[in-house]
């Protein structure tokens, strides 16, 4: 994954909770490909028909709130979405997220300006979020080069494979 990517931004209000993100009638599975078709369908019925790979889901208040379940970010990220934008996060969605490798950035600005349908921009290393359609840009926290590492290898369980890897290979 690049740490710089632009799509179409689906937006959404506050409490946007995993209970909506991928109803719990689908949760047999941790399967992304499987969980990805019912992304957001409760309160997005066309959201899966609409989306095309790479756009931006951009959310208000508390964006993840709800149960714990890793399934929310991997359900998003296995619909193909870049990246998500709000103006702040569950903290338990925030860890699964950059833990399943999903970019998530906090910007309150950001998220009150950008309106559905705008194309956006995003820069993890800058933490820069463009809006395409207006031109105007907003401030993020970048992302660390670790957050950008872990990110690229696809989270949490797949860097620590290939650290381990690496010190095997090269014992100090």
């Amino acid at each position: 994954m690049s740490d710089r990517f632009s799509g179409k931004a689906w937006v959404y209000g506050d409490n946007v909770d995993t209970d909506v993100i991928i109803p719990a009638r689908y949760l047999s599975t941790s399967d992304p490909v499987e969980l990805a078709p019912h992304c957001m369908e409760d309160m997005d019925a066309d959201f899966m028909k609409r989306m095309a790979p790479g756009d931006v889901l951009v959310a208000g208040n508390n964006f993840g709130c709800g149960s714990s379940r890793e399934h929310a970010p991997l359900a998003i990220k296995g619909a193909g979405v870049s990246c998500v934008i709000a103006a702040s996060f569950a903290r338990i969605f925030f860890r699964n997220a950059l833990n399943i490798g999903l970019p998530i950035l906090e910007c309150p600005e950001a998220s009150r300006g950008i309106k559905a349908g705008s194309r956006v921009e995003v820069d993890l290393a800058q933490g820069r979020i463009r809006n395409l359609d207006t031109g105007e840009e907003f401030s993020a926290k970048p992302f660390p080069p670790f957050l950008r590492d872990l990110v690229a290898r696809g989270g949490l369980v797949p860097t620590v494979r290939a650290r381990l890897e690496e010190r095997r290979r090269n014992p100090s």
